[in-house]
């Protein structure tokens, strides 16, 4: 039998009301559970599993689901990029057009992550707000073969 939670029939904004351990905040619109400072991510992926990644700005676009301030962002791909030392897969994000990064994502030629970057990416605006446009531009790939199988991920906490 389900349980039926009798909420508030006239409530304020950001107004909570607490049923057994959950709390739930009233948005204006609908209750939804209070959010902890638990982790959220985000991953998505940028190109298919086969096919040589290539440069372009744009490559996959969608709205945030929720304000997010990000604490670290990373990217890996399935097949690593090949060409010569110094070679790099560079991945940047943006934020209704804007880039979030003062140090764009890296993966090293031979790598599949980011977090081996020789160069570590930089975050210069951590705060996404509820409903931004974010973008994924490929600025640059492997002299080689650029790899296959790129994803971004974004990891932070919901606002």
């Amino acid at each position: 039998m389900a349980t039926t939670i009798n909420f508030p029939s006239t409530p304020s904004v950001n107004q909570t009301y607490t049923y057994g351990t959950t709390t739930y905040v009233w948005d204006g619109i609908r209750w939804h559970p209070e959010y902890t400072s638990s982790f959220e991510v985000i991953q998505l992926a940028v190109s298919d599993e086969t096919s040589a990644i290539s440069i372009g700005a744009n490559k996959v676009k969608f709205r945030m689901p929720y304000a997010m301030t990000i604490t670290s962002v990373r990217a890996s791909t399935s097949i690593a990029a090949a060409g010569p030392a110094g070679d790099k897969v560079i991945v940047d994000i943006n934020e209704n057009g804007t880039s979030i990064l003062s140090t764009k994502l890296t993966i090293d030629v031979s790598q599949t992550t980011s977090t081996t970057a020789a160069v570590p990416v930089v975050i210069s605006d951590t705060n996404l707000a509820d409903d931004s446009e974010i973008s994924i531009d490929i600025d640059g790939v492997g002299d080689y073969f650029g790899g296959a199988g790129l994803k971004v991920t974004l990891i932070g906490t919901r606002n």
